[in-house]
């Protein structure tokens, strides 16, 4: 009936105290997990693998909700399929994070009164390990403190010896292979950090800015273009029109006057122009806009650079030396002295880019950087998920990948730090350029030297899948565990890790994609729907919630939220709902335990079983199926709430609260019973473990006296149903709830007891009096029982004597008055309804409003009348 074979107890059970304390439990649990080896993974073992990369966090950060999100969703995916039998491995690490970290120790620097150029590049690196070795990894501790079951033994670090070798390696190949080149391109600069970003170190936002319409040319023979960054004008190059826009079309191939710099520059006709937005007219400044450096490419235009890495204008004239915003006033000051502003809007909010890192305004720069020719790469990304060797779930996601990988630029890959992966080229006094690999030793002599950029830290988490098994050495951890079962990451970053990913590893792997699935999930947000941000006041450290809730409620509430690629709100009320949840369970297992459940022996034959344990036998085998089918389908939102609902409600309220009778009753009844509620709670528990693992392990050793949850069976459906036990149950659960409605619109108090008259003879409820009647707080007719109200529910009848429990009068005059105010409702709406110069004004969310109204006052008229047809009569 059940096939859920378990460890052999190797302690008794012990009373649990009277209260769950998470900060006096987690701690010490979680140290025995690590200590146990309950995390490592064998890459010997002949079980079949399941794998999964933790998305590396910054050496630099602290848990946030972000994290703790993620996190949970993964180590509820890898408990499970350890209990399932599976050689789980879920791979912890961290990534160097290039920008920040420098930016970290460059602030320690400042403090001394010193530059990284004081110490000079070995020194400033070494003095970075330094602070790594001190101070960075902080977030180790907390992904403890949260229960990550990640095999700490293999924790890699993206600048490791290790991966330094995959990195080199790998960049090597891409070189020899003509997939990496150096050329001068349009990057994200920031004149703060003085380095390329990449695009997710962007941040967009809305700034009050400037529109500034300039007339280039004279007379007819002029244009009027409009720009939010007039500094830029010095470096125009062109002037672009749409090819088939008549207004221009006789200025096409003609040169016009650059205000302010006596040169001239032609009008050309591109495509890329839209004839409908502003003139039809832009402004072509190709070393200072990627939109402007694709036209000047397609033209032959030269790109004047006019400012240099401090964003400081550099051309002759007035405006050299002055900062880029200094230049913007000066310059329009110049033109409107000119005669050449045409209009000044202010402000024009426009969005605008930021760099994440110290929130400089973002400069577009020709540079000379390296880049990978991503072509071919991404055609073989875009192929993997469109034949099936990679599943993106949810499907509709699936769009927003190809739209990116079917139209991806060359990646940008260097940048002008110190801190990250040296790129392993070498020039020579002669123009030689030479590319060395882990096993070469670079050329030596007088000129040579090497490459002063460094990797963009993409790059090598872009190995992380198979580097971190030892790659590019074949070792048993990559035959064992490559390629990864599942990724599960934010859709935030789909395009840009995930899309490295998919390009590095089927290129280093030949061909084999570095996971099966990607699992998306969405942005934590509060409670409102709105991003969390400092500047917003609505950030939370989720250390605090732990420490106040536990790390269970946290996990909990995380996970309830978890609809694929879908954003979830979150406030504190949810984790401290999720914190009485671990109570209610912590509370009904030390009940049971009291009343001696027990999971000793096998399950006695359903004939031996009451109908109350046979129905809840058929309802958990049904939940495990369920649940099953929704951790296939990464559904956490819903076999949480599926698991929460099953335990509480059906469990906790309704089959022990039923079962409280036999258990006093005594006799063979109670000592199946006993063991059916062990059953029940030995296999929820199985179940809840993943998502709450910290209270699930204290209370699952307790009453199976197991060594561990963690290393128990997951529960398996046996198939057993019995379709008339839950129709049985379900009939009482109907009977009584409405009872339990009709008591507390009377005003009954909860504990107050009623006599009642229960016909249940010749039905199926007649097993069931007992029970019906304790949770109701029925006491039995006695002399002098009179029927003031009689309720038929569900095909029996239940008689109750109110009349030595209520006042009688003083409840018909306070159902009378409700009953008047809720005519008086429906008058008022039917009154508007009923009028044509309202309805024709009136907005239709008005008259919605209004419709909602109407239907609620004649739902409690219908229930005030019943309840007071219900009444005994004077």
């Amino acid at each position: 009936m059940t096939e859920n074979a378990q460890q052999q107890p190797s302690a008794p059970p012990i009373e649990l105290p009277t209260q769950y304390a998470p900060a006096d439990v987690e701690g010490p649990l979680y140290e025995r997990w690590v200590e146990r080896g309950y995390f490592e993974a064998d890459a010997k073992s002949e079980k079949p693998p399941f794998t999964v990369v933790i998305p590396p966090p910054n050496v630099t950060g602290s848990l946030h909700l972000g994290h703790a999100f993620e996190h949970t969703l993964i180590d509820a995916l890898t408990r499970r399929k350890r209990m399932q039998g599976y050689e789980t491995l879920w791979q912890p690490g961290m990534d160097h994070a290039g920008i920040a970290t420098q930016n970290v120790v460059e602030r320690e620097l400042a403090k001394e009164e010193k530059s990284r150029h004081d110490l000079g590049r070995e020194a400033f690196v070494e003095r970075v390990w330094r602070w790594k070795g001190e101070s960075g990894g902080q977030i180790s501790g907390q992904m403890r403190r949260l229960g990550d079951g990640v095999a700490w033994s293999r924790e890699r670090f993206t600048m490791d010896e290790g991966l330094s070798q995959a990195v080199q390696t790998i960049f090597k190949r891409l070189y020899d292979d003509e997939l990496i080149y150096r050329a001068e391109r349009i990057i994200n600069w920031c004149p703060r950090c003085l380095t390329a970003i990449s695009d997710i170190e962007v941040e967009y936002q809305d700034d009050d800015g400037e529109l500034v319409s300039i007339r280039y040319g004279e007379g007819d023979a002029s244009i009027v273009v409009a720009t939010t960054r007039a500094e830029t004008m010095l470096g125009d190059t062109a002037v672009a029109v749409h090819p088939d826009d008549e207004r221009y079309r006789h200025m096409v191939g003609t040169e016009i006057e650059l205000p302010l710099t006596g040169r001239r520059i032609p009008v050309v006709a591109d495509a890329h122009v839209d004839p409908e937005f502003g003139t039809g007219a832009v402004k072509v400044t190709p070393a200072h806009d990627p939109n402007d450096f694709e036209i000047g490419q397609r033209h032959d235009l030269p790109a004047i650079a006019v400012m240099d890495e401090h964003a400081v204008i550099t051309v002759h004239g007035p405006f050299q030396g002055l900062d880029r915003l200094e230049a913007r006033s000066a310059i329009v000051a110049a033109l409107r002295a000119d005669g050449r502003i045409v209009s000044e809007k202010r402000p024009y909010v426009h969005s605008v880019g930021h760099c994440s890192r110290c929130k400089t305004t973002i400069e577009p720069r020709l540079s000379m950087q390296w880049w990978v020719k991503v072509g071919p790469l991404a055609k073989a990304a875009g192929d993997a998920v469109r034949e099936g060797k990679v599943t993106i779930h949810p499907q509709e996601m699936e769009k927003r990948y190809f739209d990116w990988v079917d139209n991806l630029h060359d990646w940008c890959i260097s940048r002008q730090l110190w801190w990250g992966h040296r790129i392993p080229v070498w020039y020579g006094p002669n123009g030689e350029v030479v590319c060395v690999g882990p096993d070469e030793q670079p050329p030596s002599g007088e000129g040579w030297h090497q490459d002063t950029d460094v990797l963009d830290t993409w790059f090598s988490s872009g190995l992380w899948p198979f580097s971190t098994l030892g790659w590019p050495e074949q070792t048993e951890s990559l035959a064992k565990f490559y390629p990864n079962s599942v990724l599960v990451t934010g859709y935030d970053i789909l395009f840009f890790w995930v899309a490295r990913m998919m390009m590095f590893g089927l290129y280093a792997m030949d061909g084999t994609p570095p996971f099966r699935t990607v699992a998306l999930h969405g942005m934590v947000r509060d409670q409102f729907g709105k991003k969390m941000s400092k500047s917003f006041g609505n950030a939370v450290n989720p250390l605090d919630w732990m420490d106040k809730y536990g790390s269970d409620a946290l996990r909990f509430t995380l996970a309830r939220g978890a609809n694929p690629g879908v954003d979830v709100p979150i406030g504190e009320d949810w984790v401290q709902g999720s914190r009485n949840f671990a109570n209610k369970i912590w509370n009904a297992t030390r009940f049971a335990l009291m009343n001696g459940a027990t999971v000793d022996g096998p399950l006695p034959e359903p004939s031996r079983m009451s109908a109350t344990d046979r129905w809840i036998l058929s309802r958990l085998n049904s939940v495990v199926a369920e649940v099953d089918a929704l951790y296939d389908d990464f559904q956490f939102a819903k076999l949480s709430d599926a698991l929460f609902h099953f335990a509480w409600d059906e469990v906790f309220d309704w089959y022990v609260e039923l079962s409280k009778t036999t258990f006093q009753a005594g006799g063979e009844a109670a000592e199946v019973s006993k063991r059916v509620l062990g059953e029940v709670l030995d296999v929820t528990l199985r179940l809840l473990h993943p998502v709450v693992p910290f209270v699930t392990e204290t209370l699952w050793t307790t009453l199976t006296g197991g060594e561990s949850v963690v290393i128990a069976d997951w529960p398996a459906d046996s198939g057993f149903r019995d379709a008339a036990a839950e129709q049985e149950i379900e009939t009482l659960q109907s009977v009584i709830t409405e009872v339990r409605r009709f008591r507390a619109d009377q005003g009954l108090q909860p504990g107050q007891r009623v006599p009642a008259r229960l016909t249940l003879d010749g039905t199926a409820l007649a097993p069931h009096e007992a029970a019906a009647r304790q949770l109701l707080r029925l006491q039995p007719e006695g002399e002098g029982f009179t029927a003031t109200a009689t309720l038929p529910v569900a095909g029996v009848e239940v008689a109750l004597d109110l009349s030595g429990a209520i006042d009688v009068a003083a409840e018909r005059k306070r159902l009378a008055k409700d009953l008047a105010a809720a005519q008086k409702e429906r008058q008022q709406a039917e009154a508007k309804l009923g009028n044509e110069a309202f309805l024709a004004k009136a907005p239709d969310q008005v008259v919605d409003k209004i419709r909602t109204r109407l239907a609620k006052a004649a739902e409690d008229i219908t229930r005030i009348q019943t309840q007071l047809d219900r009444l005994p009569q004077p």
